[in-house]
């Protein structure tokens, strides 16, 4: 469906451009001069075939931009997310801060684990397969899962779970709560996407994963990182805690 856009305003006289759009949904439209510089344009992002570039005069956003900052959180598909563990360039880091996770607990792998106290894992299903292609790419895979004293039975699977990270490129460390308190961790679960992007995980009280949140500010994503630092440098091996 098209959408009716109306006209915020422009810097221009007569000829057309630099002029910013408001659609109904709040967005805004730019109309300017295209970026075509082969060499410019590989500069941006991720730029898609779908997706182009223009220039915004500084005084078009000052003085027609929006007056007020609205945080908006900035959801993803799962599909989305999944596709980010293809599109990173370089590391994926995460904090896995819960005590249980539903959808482990839907495996029958939980079941054997509960029943055993050990898994057999399956190393060569579509994840392990896509890991290990990606990390033989030269990206790091890494997490810090946080434990009870003493852990919880999703904490102990998780545990044996780190075996199947390990074989197909993960590095996985492990912290206790009590130090990931002291050291003001955050306490919802992350992804940190080559150090500049954080997918924040939404559950509900069941423990269901319910939702999928880019951050993208470059001061949030810091803090983020700085959480990173702190958990790494006091986290261990996942074979070395005797918890």
């Amino acid at each position: 469906m098209t959408r009716r856009l109306w006209k915020v305003g422009t810097n221009s006289g007569n000829n057309g451009c630099p002029t910013l759009y408001t659609t109904p949904s709040g967005d805004y439209v730019v109309q300017g001069d295209q970026v075509t510089d082969p060499d410019e344009l590989r500069q941006l992002d991720n730029l898609t075939a779908d997706e182009g570039a223009v220039v915004v005069p500084r005084e078009l956003l000052a003085n027609f931009g929006p007056r007020e900052a609205v945080p908006v959180p900035q959801m993803i598909s799962f599909e989305e997310f999944d596709g980010m563990f293809t599109t990173l360039r370089h590391s994926a880091w995460r904090l896995e801060t819960r005590r249980r996770y539903a959808w482990d607990e839907q495996q029958d792998t939980y079941r054997q684990f509960l029943s055993t106290g050990r898994v057999d894992w399956d190393l060569d299903d579509p994840w392990c397969r896509e890991r290990r292609e990606q990390a033989a790419l030269g990206k790091r895979f890494e997490r810090v899962r946080i434990l009870d004293e003493p852990p919880t039975d999703g904490q102990r699977y998780l545990l044996d779970n780190a075996r199947r990270n390990t074989a197909v490129g993960e590095t996985i460390r492990v912290l206790t709560r009590s130090k990931a308190d002291e050291l003001q961790l955050p306490r919802a679960d992350f992804w940190l996407f080559d150090a500049r992007v954080v997918a924040l995980l939404h559950f509900d009280d069941a423990d269901e994963m319910t939702g999928v949140e880019l951050i993208t500010n470059p001061v949030e994503v810091l803090r983020y990182a700085q959480a990173r630092e702190a958990a790494w440098h006091h986290a261990v091996p996942y074979d070395q805690f005797s918890g």
